[in-house]
């Protein structure tokens, strides 16, 4: 895969975030209680907390909401008790669509989620129908005129994957989820700061979308990102135009 209009994907996406910065904070501080929960309020023996924490900050969200997420995830106040769910689906033209979500209802959970597949053309699957597609790793992406030599050299030394160069310039490193937060480390302590950095679920393969079905994938897409108890939304998709 060479990336098709991947910079502006990101950058698309970067500002809908900037956009709704105070849901960006409900769904890290929803990130950071349930890591808490599974593995524990010390950071650094918590992968999973530690990249929630970091993502945190780099929205420069106040430390107090941070530690008083920890505090409720290990049960050190009170509050919500958060589950994890994922869905399957697809949508235009049978892209595929992984939704995450983290609800205290998961009866009001599925149905927002059906409804929101049903309303823009696509129509919620089984488990396992579409998650093969995807690749759980991690993955930091570059701007447009990164030095690429340079930046293969320490990626790979930190113990990446893949470099993946993009046809518009930008540049992929992956790698496996455990060793995400060393390679992150260690390519920031060379200079190069990723554009976006985390873990997640990546396609396998995609499909340009142009034209009025690039418009209604979006809208299903977006349905599904404004959805109160989703966290991430993953496709196979990619919105040109």
């Amino acid at each position: 895969m060479a990336g098709h209009s991947k910079w502006a994907n990101i950058q698309h996406r970067k500002g809908k975030q900037d956009a709704k910065r105070g849901k960006v904070f409900t769904r890290l501080i929803k990130e950071i209680t349930v890591a808490a929960k599974l593995g524990g309020s010390d950071p650094n023996g918590n992968p999973r907390l530690r990249l929630a924490m970091e993502k945190a900050f780099d929205q420069n969200m106040p430390k107090d909401n941070v530690e008083r997420a920890i505090k409720r995830g290990a049960g050190e106040l009170e509050g919500v008790d958060y589950v994890e769910l994922r869905y399957e689906g697809y949508g235009i033209a049978g892209a595929a669509v992984m939704v995450d979500c983290m609800t205290d209802n998961k009866t009001r959970t599925v149905a927002d989620v059906r409804h929101a597949f049903t309303k823009h053309g696509g129509n919620l699957g089984t488990d396992g129908s579409v998650s093969f597609l995807f690749k759980h790793c991690g993955q930091m992406i570059f701007a447009p005129g990164t030095d690429e030599n340079a930046l293969m050299e320490v990626a790979l030394d930190a113990g990446a994957e893949d470099i993946v160069n993009n046809e518009d310039g930008s540049i992929e490193v992956i790698a496996a989820p455990g060793d995400f937060m060393n390679v992150k480390r260690r390519l920031e302590a060379a200079g190069f700061k990723p554009e976006i950095a985390e873990v997640t679920m990546k396609p396998q393969t995609e499909a340009v979308f142009t034209g009025d079905d690039a418009v209604k994938m979006q809208k299903l897409l977006d349905a599904l990102e404004d959805l109160d108890d989703v966290q991430e939304v993953y496709t196979t998709a990619v919105i040109e135009g």
